[in-house]
């Protein structure tokens, strides 16, 4: 009888294993098993018919293979997470383990999977996610980075200036905005190896032919790996600054407007339909907000809108903003986890309040957290105090709400890699929130 094609023999450890090219072919061309076929997921002629030896754990390969099989992670107890993790990095199948051990992401159907404590009681800052499911933490100077089985990899060392901002370029690059320290030309930006903390290469600020010190805020990029920083000098290099991701090359800048304040934004957001940057300063870092849409093509302010003016309340201060660019509007959420909406097809900037969620006043604690926004895959997340707010719908309304009470209030959440994680502020401790993977029918 001659060989079937389709079956396939390895001895792994001393253990045998059969299974099929149809089985094998799921774990994906970037694969150790991709290796072993054509294009059309046949054996090669080498290859066809004989018994593969791996020298690894066969243990951990009976639960990948199971994976491959099913679709479903099932991890027995006499083997460490860790180990299946090295195991399945060996194959290329991380991929396959993450999608199995966490749905798409819903925040209507997160659970609390756990809680990390920091390395620096009450001083974490802030808190971004990376895109494979690690995060980064700042704490005053250092940052702190886990990768997607949140173990800590090499913390980064600002030498005690403090982050401003965090951005993953993707899962193994970060940029980190730090403040100057005069006498010193420090801060600014660089570009960091999360798995090592080395610095890549730093991002310099030309103005007037030389170069100059200055505190790098609020990050953001786009597709086109341009890198956006707001930038506070010494001289007149006020502003947005450009850098080409790649090259670390500066590549342009938008000097601040009489008037207006850029430098000491606290938030940028590319809108990749319009090709414009969301800037927002909000308060308390300035007395007014400014928020505006810039179109670096021809160095235009497109749309904005600021306080500067109107009656001062506390009420309708604005604490966070973000664009949402499939309904043509803006975002902003006040102390009091009102929400507020402007229109960016009108240039008058009105914002329509929303008092929707739930009123605080008299309820705040000694030390809040001013709210924070995001957007992801069509919800609204709002946090405040030590939950966070789940908005859905065309009329954004309230369907769930995320909470944990350890740890106090909430100063900073992200979404990314299917997760969103909460660092709380009086403890520093992080949570993380997962969606659970949909059975398998």
């Amino acid at each position: 009888m001659g060989v079937q094609k389709d079956r396939v023999r390895f001895n792994v450890g001393g253990r045998i294993f059969e299974t099929t090219a149809t089985t094998l072919a799921i774990a994906g061309r970037d694969s150790l098993f991709g290796a072993m076929f054509d294009d059309n997921w046949d054996l090669q002629p080498n290859v066809m018919g004989t018994e593969h030896f791996i020298d690894r754990n066969p243990d951990c390969f009976a639960v990948l293979l199971d994976l491959l099989r099913t679709g479903e992670l099932y991890i027995p107890s006499n083997i460490p997470e860790k180990l299946l993790y090295r195991e399945a990095l060996f194959y290329g199948l991380l991929d396959h383990v993450r999608a199995a051990m966490w749905g798409p992401f819903d925040g209507n159907r997160l659970h609390l999977a756990q809680s990390i404590m920091g390395r620096a009681p009450g001083d974490g800052t802030a808190i971004r996610a990376g895109p494979d499911g690690g995060c980064c933490v700042a704490h005053g100077s250092m940052v702190h980075v886990y990768d997607w089985m949140l173990e800590e990899h090499p913390p980064i060392s600002l030498d005690y200036q403090r982050v401003n901002d965090a951005i993953w370029i993707d899962s193994e690059s970060i940029v980190i905005s730090a403040c100057e320290r005069l006498g010193r030309d420090d801060g600014g930006m660089g570009l960091f190896s999360a798995s090592t903390g080395e610095l890549r290469y730093k991002f310099h600020v030309t103005h007037d032919n030389q170069v100059k010190s200055y505190t790098g805020g609020a990050l953001s990029f786009n597709s086109d790996y341009k890198l956006f920083s707001s930038c506070k000098g010494r001289s007149n290099e006020y502003g947005i600054g450009v850098w080409d991701q790649l090259t670390g090359k500066q590549i342009d800048f938008f000097y601040e407007p009489p008037g207006w304040s850029l430098g000491d934004a606290d938030k940028l957001q590319w809108l990749h339909g319009t090709n414009c940057l969301l800037v927002a300063t909000l308060f308390p870092r300035k007395d007014n907000c400014y928020i505006s849409l810039l179109d670096f093509r021809d160095k235009n302010m497109v749309w904005c809108w600021s306080d500067v003016g109107a009656p001062t309340t506390d009420e309708r201060r604005v604490r966070d903003a973000i664009a949402m660019e499939e309904t043509n509007s803006i975002c902003v959420v006040n102390e009091y986890e009102d929400l507020g909406f402007m229109d960016l097809r009108s240039s008058a900037g009105v914002v329509r309040w929303s008092s929707r969620s739930r009123l605080m006043k008299g309820k705040m604690p000694d030390e809040p957290c001013y709210p924070k926004l995001a957007l992801h895959e069509g919800q609204l997340f709002s946090s405040m105090n030590d939950s966070i707010s789940v908005f859905c719908g065309p009329d954004w309304v309230l369907t769930s709400r995320l909470r944990n009470s350890h740890g106090g209030s909430i100063c900073d959440f992200s979404i990314g890699g299917d997760r969103l994680f909460a660092l709380h502020s009086e403890e520093n401790v992080f949570d993380i929130w997962e969606t659970r993977p949909p059975p398998i029918v």
